[in-house]
């Protein structure tokens, strides 16, 4: 229960972060991403890129507000628990697994569900968890309270959220995997 789950899509290894791009490349990149009907991540929006960014900000801004120290600027992003849903993202997906203790919990932001349907203004549920970002210690609460979404929620029947999603705010315990993925 205690491990992070990072997908990724083979060929291109883990951290391949989009928003570590400048806007013009990030945008390149998506959209051949885009060109690749194939993946999951072909199906982003117009406007997705400027919205992620907007999201990582608020993000951070709570994640201070609440006492985390985010090192990065932009986060790296994980799952809290495995999730086989987005495995199936990508056309030959691939999982990283490290030990939440490998992390200062001061560099960890959660939210119950991605940040995207998390903060949408056309989720109107009332879910306490909606607009919310948790510190560790918050989100096992949550867990206790509602268990993991990937369990109870598999098929995305009961609402938008999938997984926990993990918003890594240091790169130190990613380095070697990082490192090793620019080879």
């Amino acid at each position: 229960m205690d491990m992070l789950y990072h997908y990724y899509e083979k060929a291109l290894g883990p951290f391949r972060n989009l928003s570590d791009l400048p806007a013009a490349e990030a945008e390149e990149v998506l959209g051949a991403i885009r060109r690749e009907k194939e993946v999951m991540a072909s199906r982003r929006p117009e406007g997705y890129l400027e919205r992620r960014r907007e999201l990582e900000q608020l993000a951070r801004e709570l994640f201070t507000a609440k006492g985390g120290n985010p090192v990065r600027t932009v986060p790296h992003y994980m799952v809290f628990g495995e999730c086989d849903w987005l495995k199936s993202w990508y056309a030959e997906g691939e999982s990283v697994q490290i030990q939440i203790s490998s992390f200062d919990p001061g560099t960890l932001s959660f939210s119950y569900g991605d940040l995207f349907p998390t903060f949408s203004p056309r989720v109107q549920d009332g879910r306490e968890y909606r607009s919310q970002v948790y510190t560790y210690c918050e989100i096992l609460q949550l867990i206790e309270k509602y268990g993991l979404p990937q369990i109870w929620n598999k098929d995305g029947t009961g609402g938008p959220e999938r997984y926990i999603e993990v918003q890594v705010w240091d790169d130190g315990p990613l380095k070697t995997m990082i490192e090793d993925s620019k080879d």
